[in-house]
């Protein structure tokens, strides 16, 4: 028999660990100036400024100004609002949907486990741009329609997951004496399963959000996602490096304060997904 030990002193070995502190205070202190856009910047996100077009960064303007004369920095800040936004929801609803389908399929007979796989694997197997673009012709170029569209593809990612983790945890001697008692299968599942099972969920969300961060600013780069006519949040920050790329040779501020905004947040993600991976499993043992 296996025996399922919980993660204990979460936060306080995550203080010991210095990138996982920097990383989380970046994201933190992200999170909120993008919230607070407006009062953290004197400059709107949107109209036109004919006379200082395209200006490097000054004590005016950190980050110089765009072709239409709009504050960079103001528009990275809306910007993050946007990713953050379709990157952290994105990622919430396919833990939503997959945990739904990871516990029934691990949990139950093994007629139902192969149906709910096949349907994964009918999933996962689609091509995620394809199905990507017809749901964005479907749901709109709007952050929710993004936020579901992106959310249907990677939810297939947590069903296999956690499907897994049950498989495990099922045994262990801890739901064998629950099933002893005359526990019933859903509290089985939501009070002695899925809490045992957090730390693979955690991580993997981490690692996720950057992901689907990194995908969005891809599809706004390429002109599938997030731009200003449909969004009152202002446009993503793979849609600001795109419009930075067509002067990139010449005003080469126009590209690298978003671009520098996606590297860091991913990396930062990226960092405090690895500190939680070594404090959850110190063995390794996360898939």
């Amino acid at each position: 028999m296996k025996i399922e030990k919980r993660p204990r002193g979460l936060w306080r070995e995550l203080r010991q660990n210095r990138a996982a502190l920097w990383s989380l205070g970046f994201i933190l202190i992200l999170g909120l100036s993008s919230s607070l856009a407006p009062l953290v910047s004197p400059y709107g996100a949107g109209g036109l400024d004919e006379a200082h077009i395209l200006e490097n960064p000054s004590l005016d303007h950190w980050m110089g100004t765009d072709g239409l004369g709009r504050d960079l920095f103001t528009r990275v800040l809306y910007g993050a609002r946007v990713s953050l936004a379709v990157g952290i929801g994105t990622t919430l609803l396919a833990l939503v949907i997959g945990t739904i389908v990871g516990l029934i399929s691990g949990y139950a007979r093994p007629l139902l486990d192969n149906l709910l796989m096949r349907i994964v694997d009918i999933f996962y197997g689609l091509p995620d741009l394809l199905v990507f673009i017809l749901l964005s012709l479907i749901l709109g170029r709007n952050i929710v329609g993004l936020l579901i569209s992106l959310g249907l593809v990677t939810w297939v990612r947590f069903a296999r997951l956690i499907r897994g983790e049950v498989l495990q945890a099922k045994e262990f001697v801890y739901v064998e004496g629950a099933r002893a008692v005359g526990a019933s299968h859903p509290r089985i599942l939501l009070r002695h399963i899925l809490p045992n099972i957090m730390g693979p969920i955690i991580v993997t969300l981490t690692f996720m959000i950057p992901a689907i961060i990194l995908a969005e600013s891809t599809l706004s780069f390429i002109g599938l996602g997030i731009n200003d006519p449909y969004s009152n949040w202002g446009t993503s920050w793979g849609t600001l490096a795109q419009d930075g790329w067509r002067a990139m040779r010449t005003y080469p501020h126009v590209i690298f304060f978003p671009g520098l905004a996606i590297f860091l947040t991913i990396l930062s993600f990226n960092f405090l997904g690895n500190s939680l991976r070594d404090i959850l499993d110190p063995k390794g043992n996360l898939r």
